[in-house]
């Protein structure tokens, strides 16, 4: 049986992930630093649990021994925290002192690992250079020089050393996760509570989204898909303006019993700091490479996706 170890498995994406692999027949290792859980027994026998500590640098070897594939999902929430020095510092090492275990693991121990997915983001990108209908933002544009570009662009880099290992490599750029589980969806559907629909300054800013299905569908076509190296877009084909996505829920939620209501851009702001960059930016991003590489989408446009949300929402 193949052996999947994954990093951040007790995540959104981790979670999911984790089910489709177990579905698909997978052995699933999850490196967890929550001892409590890494000490429970595993409710199926398929899965199972390790402890690793990033800060010490610590790892059970035997995890890396038996993995015949490693998906590196590790890093701390980049929207959970006002960004503070201290948060930010937090960001980046979550990211890149993950990175340097995993490689360190993987040079001290003798292994079978075939290869690494590991996660990154379209924060890698910079602001469209014009509104509306911009030129999409592809796999060789360079990094942008704010924050999330600079933290992005180290997060890659820590674990580019995998592929001197003779490892295949692949890195996927994730747009915004749609998911009833948490993300930005939870975000944008909560004033609508109130009847509130909650559009972000002018709304133009485009969104480069994926759905959660589809994004677990990729790291899984990039598993197996030997032909897949280096560096993926991982975003819906149809990017769209925050006003359009956030009209768009309403009406799948509320039908047209909502309200409208543009938030000022300084008090978002305000309320968020520096991250207001990065949520009024507007960033369009092309998956043309990752559909060339022959993987389809389940649901390439917004209102496909947010009609299966909508219909899978937890009792």
């Amino acid at each position: 049986m193949t052996t999947v170890l994954i990093t951040g498995g007790t995540g959104m994406i981790g979670k999911v992930l984790t089910k489709e692999l177990l579905a698909r027949n997978y052995r699933v290792i999850i490196l967890t630093r929550n001892q409590k859980i890494s000490n429970r027994p595993a409710p199926i026998s398929n899965l199972a649990y390790s402890n690793w500590d990033i800060e010490r640098q610590t790892i059970d070897n035997s995890v890396i021994q038996r993995a015949d594939y490693i998906i590196h999902l590790a890093g701390a929430g980049i929207a959970d925290h006002r960004w503070t020095e201290k948060r930010k510092k937090e960001i980046v090492d979550s990211r890149v002192k993950s990175s340097e275990l995993i490689i360190k693991a993987l040079k001290q121990n003798p292994n079978k690992v075939k290869a690494v997915v590991s996660a990154s983001a379209i924060g890698w990108y910079g602001t469209d250079p014009v509104i509306p209908n911009p030129k999409p933002f592809t796999e060789i544009d360079d990094a942008d020089e704010s924050f999330l570009g600079e933290t992005c662009k180290l997060w890659e880099s820590s674990i580019e050393p995998v592929a001197g290992q003779g490892i295949r490599l692949v890195k996927l750029r994730t747009g915004i996760v749609l998911s009833n589980e948490g993300g930005a969806l939870k975000e944008f559907k909560k004033p609508l509570r109130f009847g509130i629909s909650a559009i972000l300054s002018n709304g133009r800013q485009v969104v480069s989204w994926i759905h959660i299905d589809d994004l677990v569908q990729a790291y899984l076509y990039a598993l197996q898909n030997e032909n897949m190296n280096g560096v993926y877009n991982a975003v819906a084909p149809n990017p769209v303006p925050n006003k359009k996505l956030i009209l768009q829920m309403g009406k799948k939620i509320k039908g047209s019993f909502f309200i409208p209501v543009h938030v000022p851009s300084l008090l978002l702001e305000f309320m968020l700091g520096d991250m207001s960059i990065e949520i009024l930016k507007s960033t369009t991003v092309s998956c043309d490479k990752i559909l060339a590489a022959g993987f389809t989408f389940i649901y390439p446009t917004i209102a496909s996706a947010l009609l299966n949300l909508r219909q899978t929402v937890p009792p």
